[in-house]
């Protein structure tokens, strides 16, 4: 049977040649270091020990890790070094394993995870998940971060090229706090289990923004999810054929968003200030740790 770990459903043999991801079934890696630029309860002290898988399931035009994501930049690890990556970051003080878009290579991850590592695995996926394949990861992952990027399925559709994103993402979220639960802090404000969605601001669709705020008020109970505010958009990748985001926030759009949120029942979270609107921010894709 040909690949179905994704809502693709492409159908590809991952062992001969690639899927819609733009992979094969062997995970391709294009950097492992510690990162300290995620939220506070995931960077800690010391840094999150991020692994960016190469390749996706999506086609966001206005991705910053393009090259990666999309031009599959990487170098392919075997199963057995990929798990000797995670302990070397835990090694170098890693609160956490994060493991950045690796939803088209579950099977191998889920390997990798056989014994436990004794640190959080944080799965850092974009919510385009398929629920099967979330229940694999089951007990294996102690976090989960997904992206809820859209709940218009017409810009879902524009800008990732998938249409039905807003129901499989809801869907795939769903399962996730099924399978965690509240999320739990530990006494240094670490998240250790549980759910945080991440929303990135896009310009010119505050609508867009204010749907899944009240989304996420009205759909979990509080102390279910944590939520993060995004503004870090800025235009990569083929943006420049969008002209509508072919730009970063304006401060009205910012202080719009962030007075929606702060006027919601949503208080459990975080937002980023416009500074991070950097490409500084952007870690390079130099295969470091790999």
């Amino acid at each position: 049977m040909g690949c179905r770990i994704c809502p693709r459903l492409c159908g590809a043999d991952r062992r001969e040649g690639r899927g819609f991801c733009g992979v094969g079934d062997l995970p391709v890696l294009a950097r492992a270091a510690l990162h300290p630029w995620e939220e506070p309860c995931i960077s800690g002290k010391n840094g999150s020990g991020t692994v960016f898988f190469s390749g996706c399931n999506l086609r966001c035009v206005f991705c910053q890790n393009y090259d990666v994501s999309t031009g599959a930049k990487g170098r392919q690890v075997t199963v057995a070094r990929l798990r000797q990556i995670y302990e070397e970051l835990i090694q170098k003080g890693a609160h956490n394993i994060n493991l950045v878009t690796p939803s088209h290579y579950a099977p191998a991850i889920v390997q990798s995870l056989q014994t436990p590592l004794g640190v959080p695995v944080v799965w850092n996926s974009n919510g385009y998940e398929s629920v099967e394949t979330l229940r694999t990861l089951a007990g294996k992952v102690q976090v989960y971060l997904p992206d809820l990027k859209y709940l218009d399925g017409a810009l879902s559709g524009r800008y990732s090229g998938a249409a039905d994103y807003p129901r499989i993402a809801c869907d795939a979220i769903d399962e996730m706090v099924r399978q965690r639960g509240p999320y739990v802090l530990d006494q240094d404000g670490m998240l250790v289990s549980g759910v945080m969605i991440r929303h990135l601001i896009l310009p010119g669709q505050l609508d867009n923004t204010f749907d899944v705020i009240d989304y996420v008020a009205a759909h979990f109970p509080k102390k279910t999810v944590l939520f993060s505010l995004m503004c870090q958009y800025v235009p990569c990748g083929r943006a420049s054929e969008y002209p509508e985001i072919n730009r970063i926030l304006t401060q009205e759009e910012y202080d719009r968003a962030e007075s929606y949120l702060r006027f919601s029942p949503i208080d459990e979270g975080y937002m980023q200030d416009m500074l991070s609107a950097s490409e500084a921010y952007i870690p390079p894709f130099d295969f470091q740790g790999v």
